[in-house]
């Protein structure tokens, strides 16, 4: 008898929005588990992702690439990935997935489309989690987060952000691993929709120039030593791991190449978070999911 449990496969649809693909580059240079692991093997024992849709690395194209998204939305019952902001302005035109029946279909339809039949969605990167640099001032195409346009349309499908320009590869696919193992009734989130896992810490709380700060010890210029605050870093209001997960295999991350961290995972990016290389003063981190001009206060031009 052969005693060899049934792998379960679970349909996965990765839309690409107003975004630079950035987003997908990261996840494509994943490196434990590696992209082939993810494509070909069990993510978790016993379940394995199958990437129906995904503009990357799918061999279809035109018709038959948007035939899958038809059918998809007939059976329901997939994971929905979302990369980039929603452009809302002049019905959404501004991002188009393809063509049906000779018509542009624009990203925000195929949301709109799509997000209900979904087991869960995930907004990935900070434009689909925030609206990010696609939805930066003055935002002529009018886009929006994937929670956004959830809202505005009594959208009730649990949505994940995991936020970051780009997001660490393993904030992605190890939240959906913790989801297959715990469920995603278990998975901890914070006020804005991020694992806490991943974005749990401030960056300032572990980061290795930390005690420079405390000394007052601060670097007037790159290259210096010292904590890189004067110089526009905005690892005090950035909540993620960056510090400890390291980045492209553990080889470094942004203050460990002597850059300021950018605040890339917050709502206030790019906006309110201020020119990247110039001092933070006064800002609080807003308690909801919209930015919040109100609460950001001089950024020390």
């Amino acid at each position: 008898m052969n005693s060899k449990k049934e792998t379960k496969t679970i349909p996965v649809i990765y839309l690409q929005g107003a975004a630079c693909s950035g987003c997908v580059t990261s996840t494509l240079c994943s490196t434990y588990p590696s992209i082939r692991n993810i494509l070909l093997q069990e993510i978790v024992p016993g379940v394995k992702l199958e990437f129906i849709f995904h503009p990357n690395i799918m061999t279809a194209s035109g018709n038959l690439a948007m035939d899958v998204l038809e059918k998809a939305a007939r059976d329901k019952n997939y994971v929905l990935i979302i990369d980039g902001a929603i452009p809302t302005g002049e019905n959404g035109i501004f991002c188009t997935t393809g063509e049906k029946n000779g018509k542009k279909s624009t990203i925000l339809e195929e949301v709109l489309s799509l997000a209900p039949g979904a087991i869960m969605s995930i907004a990935f990167g900070s434009c689909a989690s925030y609206g990010g640099i696609a939805g930066a001032l003055p935002n002529v195409t009018d886009s929006l987060s994937v929670d956004d346009i959830f809202l505005s349309n009594q959208i009730k499908t649990p949505l994940v952000n995991i936020p970051g320009c780009p997001p660490h590869p393993d904030w992605l696919f190890g939240t959906i691993g913790e989801i297959l193992t715990n469920g995603l009734e278990n998975l901890k989130l914070d006020e804005l929709k991020r694992p806490l896992t991943y974005y749990g810490k401030l960056i300032h709380e572990n980061c290795p120039r930390r005690a420079w700060f405390d000394e007052g010890k601060f670097a007037r210029k790159f290259g210096d030593e010292g904590c890189l605050y004067e110089l526009g870093c905005k690892g005090p209001v950035t909540y993620s791991d960056c510090p400890v997960r390291l980045w492209n295999g553990k080889t470094n991350w942004c203050i460990g190449s002597g850059a300021p961290c950018g605040g890339c995972t917050q709502p206030e990016y790019p906006d309110y978070v201020g020119d990247f290389y110039y001092k933070i003063i006064d800002v609080e981190v807003p308690s909801s999911q919209r930015k919040e001009k109100s609460k950001i206060h001089d950024l020390g031009r």
